[in-house]
């Protein structure tokens, strides 16, 4: 190595050694005529050089110094830096590469500076101690998770990148053949399909560090192409794999953080959304969702009198914080989640309500709201009268907006939810119900005799781990019988031939003797931004793609020649006038 030490190593047990380091100049400050102090920087740290000779050395040049370790002067050492109570002397430095002046600080000023402009300098971002540090909480997070599967007896096998297309709930990423013009593989969305058939094929217990492609919108939480831990067990029923994952999923915590959380909770879909109006609840704050419905059985307030279901969060001591014109922002965001609007009521000392339409609601009711929310004093009462479906998942999402905590302002409150529907809402052109996770799903047991006559009420094996209100991935029970997938495929209007033609190559395999089989993914961009404090899993990746999909540092995507394209036997339509 052209080093002997790291930059950050070096500590008052070295005095006197004779030291090499390597890395950037990370400030020069003059001293006089002939001397400086240059620090120089790796990503383990700083150390402090003394230069003789003023050596044309500038920021973020890349140099190779020699010197003499020595203790600081007590009034110079440097207090909460780990290498602040020594320096390098008499040192020989040797430029390796020199430096333009870079377009934005490399310090923590740096997160003034335009995403726009880091990505596209992107090279020079990762330099930064951030960054250095998220992506080696990444990595170690990764690391974890292997280890964790490994030592639970799981093989790790490789599924291809070149797919046939499936429909898997989101749009795909198409690769034309040059083989066969026309024709097309997909990039894999996830490995779902040939992990079932790892099952198939005997192998018991799979995993993958997989790369997953999907032509979505991004935001803080999604990118086109990411990584998951992806498994697969046979011969297992839903705690087997909750429990598995656990492991790998607290190994990792306890990795980066030096502590094990306890056992993860579970609670099921319908309690999730009772209580917090998300199937994603963040169990950090509480807000929860209070029932109201009975209170306003008989109510003469006709905003209430035929709604189907009433709910209600309590802002504590929230009332001097929301004037009109906050509340009124809070209806119109209420209207925006689907809501035809919001009742807000104000507690008054004498237990009465300060609200427009607190005249409509009676004494015997007023009495029962404050009993219900346990209200006081200062209390902001925020009330949906709507379907069910609607009522929560408007309170939901203003519970989140004022109460959620920022990601990094722990405690890491992991939650399994359960037992999820196996059909969301039925498709408005046929009126038949749509999967919940995707048309593999095993039904629950418990509710199979009513598949049928009533698919909505059927619960499917399915499972979502939640961290701090990120939904960190999802898995279910799969099924193996091939009778049961078709009556699913029945009800989904997906007849034998098409069920053959979409997914006959899956579907054979199952006829030769499928084991009971179950399996998960989550993300591991998701859980390291999570565990790094970060609030955007951009800032977990080495190489994302901002919010427009353009990536300001290659300017991908960009256009192929005409020689290419002919090639793949495409030809591209004139723009859209």
């Amino acid at each position: 190595m052209m080093r002997t030490h790291m930059c950050g190593e070096l500590r008052p047990e070295n005095i006197g050694e004779i030291v090499t380091l390597t890395g950037w100049v990370n400030r020069r400050r003059e001293h006089g005529e002939h001397l400086a102090f240059v620090d120089i920087r790796d990503h383990s740290g700083i150390t402090q050089l003394v230069v003789d000779n003023a050596v044309d050395v500038r920021n973020e040049y890349v140099i190779k110094v020699t010197g003499k370790v020595e203790a600081r002067t007590p009034d110079t050492v440097k207090v909460g830096m780990a290498t602040g109570e020594i320096e390098l002397k008499e040192c020989q430095v040797e430029v390796l590469s020199e430096a333009l002046p870079p377009p934005f600080p490399m310090d923590d000023r740096a997160e003034d500076v335009d995403e726009q402009v880091r990505l596209k300098h992107r090279y020079l971002d990762l330099r930064r101690e951030r960054m250095q540090r998220n992506l080696r909480i990444r990595s170690r997070v990764n690391a974890a998770v292997r280890s964790a599967m490994i030592r639970q007896d799981f093989v790790e096998v490789e599924t291809p990148m070149l797919m046939p297309s499936t429909p898997e709930g989101a749009r795909e990423f198409l690769v034309p053949s040059r083989q066969r013009p026309g024709n097309f593989y997909a990039l894999p969305q996830s490995p779902q399909l040939y992990k079932q058939l790892l099952m198939v094929g005997g192998l018991d217990r799979y995993f993958q560090v997989a790369r997953c492609l999907r032509d979505e919108d991004l935001r803080a939480d999604r990118q086109y192409e990411f990584m998951q831990l992806d498994m697969e067990m046979s011969f297992v029923e839903v705690d087997d794999v909750l429990n598995a994952v656990e492991v790998a999923v607290l190994d990792a915590a306890e990795e980066i953080s030096g502590i094990r959380p306890g056992p993860i909770q579970r609670i099921t879909w319908h309690e999730a959304m009772e209580r917090f109006g998300s199937d994603k609840p963040d169990l950090r704050f509480g807000m929860e969702l209070v029932e109201l419905t009975a209170i306003f059985s008989s109510t003469e307030f006709k905003a209430f009198s035929t709604a189907a279901a009433i709910k209600g969060i309590r802002v504590e001591g929230g009332a001097a914080g929301y004037g009109r014109n906050k509340l009124d922002g809070l209806t119109d965001e209420a209207k925006s989640f689907g809501a035809k609007g919001m009742v807000w009521l104000k507690v008054n000392s004498d237990g009465s309500f300060d609200s427009p339409v607190a005249k409509f609601i009676s004494a015997t009711e007023t009495a029962a709201l404050i009993d219900a929310f346990g209200a006081t004093e200062g209390d902001l009462l925020l009330l949906i009268a709507d379907d069910w479906d609607t009522t929560v998942g408007v309170l939901g999402e203003l519970r989140n907006r004022i109460g959620r905590p920022p990601v990094s302002q722990g405690p890491f409150e992991y939650v399994w939810v359960v037992d999820f529907p196996l059909f969301v809402g039925r498709d408005g052109a046929t009126g038949r119900p749509k999967p919940g996770h995707h048309a593999f799903c095993h039904p629950h047991l418990d509710d199979l005799d009513r598949l049928e006559s009533d698919p909505m009420s059927v619960r499917a094996w399915a499972y979502d781990l939640v961290l701090n209100g990120w939904e960190l991935g999802s898995g279910s029970i799969r099924i193996h019988d091939p009778a049961l997938q078709r009556r699913v495929f029945e009800l989904l209007g997906i007849d034998e031939e098409e069920a053959d033609r979409r997914f006959g190559f899956f579907l054979e395999p199952f006829k030769y003797g499928a084991p009971p089989h179950g399996g998960f993914a989550f993300g591991l961009e998701r859980l390291g931004a999570i565990l790094a404090g970060e609030e955007n899993i951009r800032e977990v990746i080495a190489f994302p793609k901002p919010q427009s999909g353009i990536d300001p540092l290659t300017g991908a995507p960009s256009e192929v020649d005409e020689a290419q394209l002919a090639e793949l036997g495409i030809r591209l339509l004139p723009p859209a006038t």
